[in-house]
This record gives structure tokens, C-alpha cells and sequence, in this order.
């Protein structure tokens, strides 16, 4: 009997003993590849010895000091790490999870506009089916029904856009620059119609990821984004919770689009989930409003630029840059990607492979031509997830990929230390997963 209250209450869970590499094991001895970072965390894998040795010297140093009370050296580090690196990005500031760096980002955005002299900013426009947090600000501004749910009472009024996906939306003949144009268009209109000094920003996920799997947006899409914005005073608020820190081939996903956001926000891979961290980073435009207004971000938290997480992170990023990880991340998942391509060419229910460096989603239809999914009563994700877990593949399944309701994808995000033979292992098992389920009930 378990006295943690569990996400699933009625679910009966294997014990994590011990992790190695890209492998976990329970406490029956069973072996799991883990081929997707748990939920996009681990890209390091498990058990790197370089990170606990990180751990254990900044324990032996300083474990934790109140960021209202002192700075502390692997803040100062990290903040100095990622701005360098940045999209003209300048300051940083360190929680310890995604849903509340987001709130941050949500109470930043509002209080630069409130420093200007522009209170009655304070619309955030969001995108259909991206997910940002699991707190009620972030929750607002998440435009999955699913998740939303049950909250929709408590949560705050949120216009939502379309999302950049071209598999489904992009029209016949109509090409990637006109598809991203159109959907710029969409957002100038809907800015006009909330009248444009009441929007405070607009918030996306640069690859949108668990609630859509690995959707890449096209090409220009992101710099049509910010002309819209900069027209407006609009704020670009970009979510790489998920996708960020060298998921997608690049430290900031947002490099490969040629944008700058005003605010960024960074998790997960962070700190490889060897401590829980977060990042919200900000132009030095938005800090210098602040600190020439008021003189305070008015957010207060306990664990504020923890030392610990920090140190950890800077060690992880370190270790990703160093022993250029993210190259191998770019090329582990371009053959990842057509090896799934090879696989599942023929295949009459395999409808979309698409992602960026290891972040690659494939999407499953009822029908390839028409794209037509599954019925959402057919839970097929949940099948597909139940045989990978049999077959001792960790994968990270989903349903509600084209409107919350409808629709089923795989999400893989393996970690950047895969080997060629790790990836061939991964497709080979996922090969095998779906022949289980499509043979033993074809729809």
C-alpha cells in the first residue's frame, strides 16, 4: 500500500531502482529503454558521472541561500551561460519547474507594460493545442481542451489563434511562406479586434510538443510572428520548456527560425532531471523598465536561484557544450527520422514523421489519404504506450492531438548521448510495437 497520492490513484507502478545510460530498471530487475527522457527531461541519461560529481561539490559547498538575502555564485554563472548563448536575450532568472517560470513570464510581461505606463495591457494571446503549464496562469493560457477540462471555471479568459500545423492546415497548394503569412494574418486580426493596447503578448511553444507531438513550425513563420508583434507593442513570449536546451538540435530552438522573443522560458533538459530547474530568460529592455520603475520584479519564491539547481544546470549545459552533444543530437535524429520514414513508409496508418533533432513525433490516422484519426473512443495511444511497455520501450504516447479529442501520436525525445545502434534499437522495438497493436485488432 502506497501512501503518495499519485496522478493515477488506480495505477499499479514499477519501482525506479536505478538508472544507466538510456536504460532505467525497476526493482524486479526489468530493464526500460528510455526513449523518451521520461516527459523530455533526461538528456543526459542516467546516472552521468560527471553531474554527480557536480552535485556533490556544490553540496559540500552551499546547498541553499535565500535570493532575497544574498547572490550566489552558480546563478551569476548559469544567467552568464545562457544570455551568451542567447537570441539577444540578457538576464535570467532560476525557478524550479516550467509551470511556474511560466507564471513569472506571464507576471513579467504584465509588469513591463505596467512600468510604460500601459496597465490595461493585459491579454495574453495563445495558440490552440499548445500546453504551458499545469498552475492556473499557465493553465489560462494553454489552448488544450483536454488539460484545460475540468479547471475551465477557475481559469482567466485567453484568446487563442491557430497553431502552426502544416500537416493538418496548411492548404492544398498554398506554400510554407504563404501558410505562415496567413496565419501572421490571423494574429494582426485578432489583435485588432481585442484592440491592440489592451494585449500584453502573444505566447507559443517555438516546437510544440506533448499536447501535438513535435510539430516544427515552417519556415518564416516565427519572423512573420514578430513583425505582428512589433507592430503592435505586443510582447513574443516563446515556451521552450520542452523543446529547448539543444532538444532540437540547437541550444534555443528559436535559433533555427531566426527569431529574437522579448521572453524566453527554459526547463526539463535544463538540468537533465538531475534537479529540478527552471529558466525565465528577458531583453534587457523589459529588466531595464523594471529596474528604472519600480525597482522590483514583483515575484518572491522560496527557491529563487537555488545554488544547487543551478550548479547542476551549468554542469549539465557544460557537458552538452562540451562534448558537442548537440551535433550529435542533429544527426542521431535525422537518421532517426528516416530510418521511422524507411519503416513506416508503406504503412497505411503511420500518417506524419516529422520533429527537429531528437524531438520527433509520429502521428497515427485511421486513414493515410484522407488523414482521417482514430475515434477518440478507440484510445489508441493508450494501446500503443501499454505494447511499448511490454516490449520494455519507454515512449511518450498521447491522444487529443488535433483538437484535445482527437487524434494520436508518439512523442520519442531520446537522450543526446544515443548511439547510432541505440536509434536503430529504438525504431526496430517501435517497428515491433506497432505490428502488435495493428495485428492483434486492425481498425
Amino acid at each position: 500500500m502506497t501512501h503518495v497520492f499519485r496522478r493515477d490513484p488506480n495505477a499499479d507502478l514499477p519501482v525506479a531502482v536505478r538508472g544507466d545510460g538510456i536504460y532505467l530498471f525497476d526493482r524486479e530487475g526489468r530493464r526500460y529503454l528510455d526513449a523518451c527522457g521520461g516527459v523530455v527531461v533526461s538528456s543526459l541519461g542516467h546516472n552521468h558521472p560527471r553531474i554527480i560529481d557536480a552535485i556533490k561539490r556544490q553540496v559540500d559547498r552551499l546547498s541553499y541561500a535565500h535570493a532575497g538575502a544574498f547572490a550566489n555564485e552558480p546563478a551569476e554563472e548559469l544567467a552568464d551561460f545562457l544570455t551568451q548563448r542567447s537570441p539577444g536575450l540578457a538576464y535570467a532568472y532560476f525557478l524550479s519547474g516550467g509551470s511556474e517560470i511560466m507564471e513569472v513570464a506571464l507576471k513579467t510581461a504584465y509588469q513591463y507594460h505596467l512600468e510604460c505606463g500601459a496597465s490595461e495591457r493585459s491579454l495574453v494571446i495563445a495558440r490552440r493545442q499548445n500546453y504551458h503549464g499545469s498552475t492556473l496562469g499557465a493553465l489560462s493560457i494553454t489552448g488544450n481542451a483536454q488539460r484545460r477540462s475540468i479547471f475551465e471555471p477557475l481559469l482567466a479568459r485567453t484568446p487563442l489563434v491557430s497553431p502552426c500545423y502544416a500537416y493538418r492546415d496548411q492548404r492544398l497548394g498554398e506554400t510554407e511562406v504563404d501558410y505562415g503569412q496567413r496565419l501572421a494574418r490571423e494574429l494582426d486580426e485578432t489583435i485588432l479586434h481585442l484592440g491592440p493596447d489592451k494585449v500584453a503578448a502573444f505566447v507559443a511553444e517555438t516546437v510544440v510538443g506533448s499536447t501535438s507531438g513535435a510539430v516544427p513550425p515552417v519556415p518564416g513563420y516565427f519572423r512573420a510572428i514578430r513583425a505582428v508583434c512589433d507592430k503592435y507593442r505586443v510582447l513574443l513570449m516563446l515556451d521552450e520548456v520542452m523543446c529547448g536546451m539543444g532538444r532540437t538540435g540547437s541550444l534555443f530552438a528559436c535559433l533555427d527560425d531566426g527569431v529574437e522573443p522579448d521572453i524566453l522560458v527554459a526547463g526539463k533538459g535544463l538540468a537533465a532531471g538531475y534537479v529540478p530547474v527552471s529558466a525565465m530568460l528577458v531583453t534587457r529592455r523589459i529588466h531595464d523598465a523594471i529596474k528604472s520603475g519600480s525597482g522590483s520584479l514583483r515575484n518572491g519564491q522560496t527557491f529563487v536561484n537555488h545554488p544547487l539547481a543551478c550548479a547542476t544546470a551549468l554542469e549539465v549545459q557544460k557537458t552538452i557544450a562540451e562534448e558537442h552533444l548537440v551535433d550529435n543530437v542533429r544527426d542521431r535524429g535525422q537518421q532517426f527520422r528516416a530510418l521511422l520514414s524507411e519503416a513506416f513508409a508503406e504503412h497505411p496508418h503511420v500518417g506524419d514523421i516529422r520533429g527537429r533533432g531528437l524531438f520527433t513525433g509520429v502521428e497515427l490516422v485511421d486513414d493515410r489519404p484522407t488523414k482521417r484519426p482514430f475515434p477518440a473512443r478507440r484510445r489508441l495511444h493508450a494501446a500503443i504506450k501499454t505494447a511499448a511497455w511490454r516490449r520494455g520501450l519507454m515512449i511518450y504516447p498521447m491522444g487529443g492531438t488535433i483538437d484535445g479529442t482527437l487524434g494520436d501520436h508518439v512523442l520519442f525525445a531520446p537522450p543526446f548521448i544515443s548511439t547510432k545502434h541505440d536509434i536503430e534499437t529504438i525504431t526496430e522495438t517501435f517497428a515491433d510495437v506497432v505490428k502488435d497493436v495493428f495485428d492483434r485488432s486492425v481498425p
